[in-house]
């Protein structure tokens, strides 16, 4: 059962507008990822996917990102949009965050612009940014989304919405 969608706010978008199926789009919004006072990424070149009911996911261009810091997972996964997902440990002040992040080397030809784009799970960094603004991580830990002020939900992830 589809949930009813939250107002919208004075600049907010509502999640409820995004397509489906998911689609791929440039931002020139500044990213910014931090783990233990080490800058992983920044960033105003990123694509953002957006999809009915789901905060966006950022996808990080490779030269953004700070060199040597992931590590290649053995863990894949399978998007019916994207296509195959690889995913990312990343090693960071003494720590190995497993799985943090995920990309796709050879995406269909719809999201061909996040070819190598590596995108970050939220919740397990210490700090991650949209314009400055710290992000929430989409609920439900399987979802990758970054949610941001400017946003209306409810967000996918949240009890109760796997038939969304």
């Amino acid at each position: 059962m589809r949930p009813l969608p939250d107002p919208i706010g004075p600049g907010q978008e509502s999640v409820w507008r995004f397509p489906r199926p998911a689609v791929a789009e440039p931002s020139g919004r500044h990213l910014r990822i931090e783990h233990r006072d080490t800058l992983v990424a920044d960033t105003s070149a990123a694509v953002r996917t957006l999809e009915t009911s789901h905060p966006p996911s950022w996808y990080v261009p490779p030269t953004d990102i700070a060199p040597g810091l992931l590590h290649a997972s053995d863990r894949r996964s399978f998007c019916e949009w994207k296509g195959h997902a690889v995913y990312w440990h990343l090693a960071v002040g003494g720590a190995l965050l497993r799985d943090v992040a995920w990309s796709y080397p050879d995406p269909t030809r719809a999201f061909a612009t996040l070819r190598d784009h590596v995108a970050f799970y939220a919740a397990p960094l210490d700090r991650c940014t949209v314009d400055g603004e710290q992000v929430r991580p989409q609920p439900g830990g399987f979802y990758g989304g970054w949610i941001t002020s400017d946003l209306a939900g409810p967000f996918k992830g949240v009890p109760g919405s796997t038939g969304w």
